[in-house]
């Protein structure tokens, strides 16, 4: 037995053929509190009535018998009628959660907005939707119907959350309004679980914290910085930083990892958590070079999918191939191709060893609106306000004093370059 952090759990995983990965299943188990305290795995096609064959369903019954776990989680979309089936073999009080209920655990035990709060239940009514449809039992959804057959209930209940969801202010938009007008570049970092997207941020964040807004999204102690390790969804809310990227201030936001085979509704629930990243100037789609090559094409394909679902333009990704550290020469040129078929000019970059990330911020800065100007003002206090102001908001490339007159040479967004020149012509009229 092993020293449980939580309640024990066993870890199930089929596939139709080997090999089998049970990484992903074993780090979701984890991140929602359990304890693994063994494995079972088979190779063969899914059995309709019970997922696993009947020996295996009995292999893990046993399984559980023995480590004493409380739960089984079975790394699949059960039926229905599966799920009873299994549960009836299982030793009596045993828990069975198939992969999407775990996931819409591990967001639920995350939801402390009311906007998350509703996009979970969101979420749980669409995944339970056809079950009930199917005349399975509800799985425990703890909603009251007030009127007409369950189903009827449910279909209404999903429609009023929308219109909700819908209907809330969405602080976040006018946050980032405001920091454009400040002249704050807006990146988003992406990409799924583990592929050191966090690690990404952590790397180029300044080590300062956010001037307080108390308009602003609420984050707390813990998210001030992003953990090193991607741990999967650690929050619904996302994790933003300050950085400079080649003198320019922008801000970061780590969005929420994704993971492999999410459904449809489950994307569309939380999409307005991903709008993090339809609101950036640039987003840095982040990829695992160790992935087996097929694996990573289809990750690298189905992010981008859900990118351009929520609005992204492609010309604003910039695609960051990570951990090349950790791989030979002709791997990492079999991997850059793989992913070049889908996403255009990726970037092979070691966040852990700091390698090409000098690269990766010029090719996001040159993904950035920008203008630039040589402001020329009067050598006076006012001068040295505007230069003070300018540098808080653009680069400045120089400043030089020539008799009495200060000239600035300066690039940024257009906003910002465009308030700087009627900052500087006040001045010169005054």
């Amino acid at each position: 037995m092993s020293n449980q952090t939580g309640p024990g759990a066993v870890a199930a995983k089929r596939t139709d053929s080997p090999p089998i990965d049970t990484d992903e299943i074993r780090a979701l188990t984890t991140a929602a509190g359990y304890d693994i305290l063994d494995e079972v795995t088979q190779a063969r096609p899914e059995d309709p009535g019970t997922y696993f064959g009947g020996g295996k369903i009995d292999e893990i019954a046993e399984v559980i018998e023995q480590t004493e776990a409380k739960l089984v989680v079975i790394d699949g979309k059960l039926t229905p009628q599966q799920m009873i089936n299994i549960r009836e073999v299982m030793p009596a009080k045993t828990r069975v959660l198939d992969r999407y209920h775990l996931i819409l655990q591990l967001f639920a035990d995350q939801a402390t907005t009311r906007r998350a709060q509703l996009q979970v239940e969101l979420a749980q009514l669409r995944y339970e939707r056809p079950r009930i449809e199917e005349d399975a039992d509800p799985q425990g959804i703890n909603i009251a119907l007030e009127k007409g057959t369950i189903v009827n209930g449910v279909e209404n209940r999903i429609a009023e959350l929308e219109r909700k969801l819908e209907s809330l202010p969405n602080p976040a938009k006018q946050h980032q309004e405001r920091r454009r007008e400040k002249g704050f570049d807006l990146i988003t970092i992406a990409g799924y679980t583990n592929a050191g997207k966090s690690t990404l941020l952590h790397r180029l964040a300044d080590e300062m914290t956010i001037e307080k807004d108390e308009s602003a999204p609420k984050y707390s102690e813990k998210d001030s910085t992003a953990a090193i390790e991607d741990r999967l969804f650690k929050t619904l809310e996302t994790t933003t930083r300050r950085a400079t990227l080649d003198g320019r201030p922008a801000l970061m936001t780590d969005t929420v990892g994704f993971v492999q085979d999410l459904p449809h509704w489950l994307v569309k629930s939380f999409s307005s958590t991903l709008s993090e990243a339809a609101a950036a100037d640039v987003v840095v789609l982040v990829v695992d070079i160790t992935d087996p090559i097929e694996e990573l094409r289809e990750k690298t394909r189905l992010s981008l999918e859900v990118l351009s679902a929520q609005g992204v333009d492609e010309s604003s990704i910039v695609t960051a191939v990570n951990k090349v550290d950790t791989v030979d020469d002709a791997t990492e040129l079999e991997r850059l191709e793989a992913v070049q078929s889908i996403a255009p000019s990726p970037i092979p970059i070691s966040v852990r060893k700091a390698t090409h990330l000098g690269a990766l911020v010029r090719l996001v800065n040159e993904r950035l609106p920008t203008d630039e100007v040589v402001l020329k003002v009067p050598n006076c206090g006012e001068a040295m306000q505007l230069v003070s102001w300018v540098y808080d908001r653009a680069a400045v490339d120089s400043v030089s004093y020539v008799e009495n007159e200060v000239r600035i040479k300066l690039h940024g967004r257009p906003e910002v370059i465009a308030r700087a020149r009627a900052k500087a012509e006040s001045v010169s009229s005054d």
